[in-house]
């Protein structure tokens, strides 16, 4: 029986254990396509899980991590054969599946999606979940008529793996793009992503009184915010007449403190982003898209490789937003 390696995290009185194991083919979990895994990579999510900061894991033991890219080894599904290369985001994977954390996955065809040209695995990886909510955030504001001639876009964490993409894209699609962050030494980084304007992250973090109220200055047509809070709150607040903010991240906090005013007096809409269990044709769509939009020269300037034995080490930086930009985890 093959046997692979993987980082599993089991349950304990004091708490959880996170260690390598190895386990075989009858570890698996449920699925009509097994995957040869070759990338993963670290999202805000899979620090949570990693780190117990956050009940992320519903199932115990799991194998941890939310996404993964890899080659087709086995498949009793038409849609994939032997070969093929694909990616996961989402579905369950480090809640209630095994996740990418490891060397094989066993999964059901209709949670993978085929990795478009040009991107390779590890593109995919240098994407993942953060580049991928990304571009559905992107699309929201599409839907809602947002576009580069209504004004610029405000992108909130910017230097992140969601806000990196995410001002990578917008730029490339023509529009002005204002990047806020907490790190000033990013700022070289964040305008050769395509930002046109960089703010402090102070500016929306607080509720201070110039900016902490339900209507303000009308600054931005949209705005991509992954923290929550107070800066979601300052975000909507300072949206214009019939803007759209796409909300996607909860680094700041899970509250939302505002009133309907931005809502009724502006017709600001607040669009909810889900990437874990959006339905496929919209996966397939915002891949497709990415293909398209996101520049492969700035995708890969923003990315880093490490081992996957470094996730572990890796966890508490991304919670405390010292990790830039995209990790690819080589697996094997």
């Amino acid at each position: 029986m093959d046997t692979f390696d993987a980082i599993v995290i089991s349950k304990e009185e004091s708490g959880q254990r996170v260690e390598w194991q190895r386990l075989t083919d009858a570890d698996l979990m449920p699925g009509d396509v097994t995957v040869r895994v070759t990338h993963s990579t670290i999202n805000y999510k899979d620090g949570l899980a990693l780190t117990g900061r956050a009940p992320i894991l519903r199932r115990w033991p799991l194998i941890p991590g939310i996404d993964f890219a890899g080659i087709v080894e086995s498949s009793d599904s038409p849609d994939f054969k032997p070969g093929d290369a694909v990616v996961l985001n989402g579905w369950g994977l480090s809640q209630t599946h095994h996740g990418g954390y490891a060397q094989r996955a066993r999964v059901p065809a209709e949670w993978l999606v085929a990795i478009p040209p040009p991107f390779t695995c590890a593109d995919a990886m240098a994407i993942g979940t953060a580049g991928y909510t990304a571009m559905l955030a992107v699309l929201a504001l599409e839907a809602h008529e947002v576009t580069p001639d209504k004004g610029p876009v405000l992108v909130t964490g910017a230097a992140g793996g969601v806000g990196s993409v995410a001002v990578a894209v917008l730029a490339k699609l023509g529009y002005a793009v204002i990047a806020s962050t907490g790190r000033p030494e990013e700022e070289g980084y964040l305008r050769s992503l395509g930002a046109s304007e960089i703010i402090a992250r102070a500016e929306l973090s607080e509720p201070a009184p110039n900016v902490g109220r339900s209507l303000a200055k009308e600054r931005w047509a949209g705005a991509i915010d992954v923290a929550g809070s107070h800066t979601l709150a300052n975000a909507i607040a300072q949206t214009k007449y019939a803007g759209c903010v796409a909300a996607c991240g909860l680094a700041q906090g899970m509250d939302l403190n505002t009133s309907v005013a931005p809502f009724i007096l502006r017709g600001v809409t607040l669009a909810g982003i889900d990437s874990v269990m959006a339905p496929k044709a919209k996966r397939i769509k915002a891949w497709t898209r990415l293909a398209s939009d996101l520049d492969l020269e700035k995708l890969r300037s923003m990315s880093v490789t490490r081992p996957l034995r470094e996730v572990i080490a890796l966890a508490p930086e991304i919670l405390a937003g010292r990790v830039r930009g995209r990790v690819i985890l080589e697996v094997n």
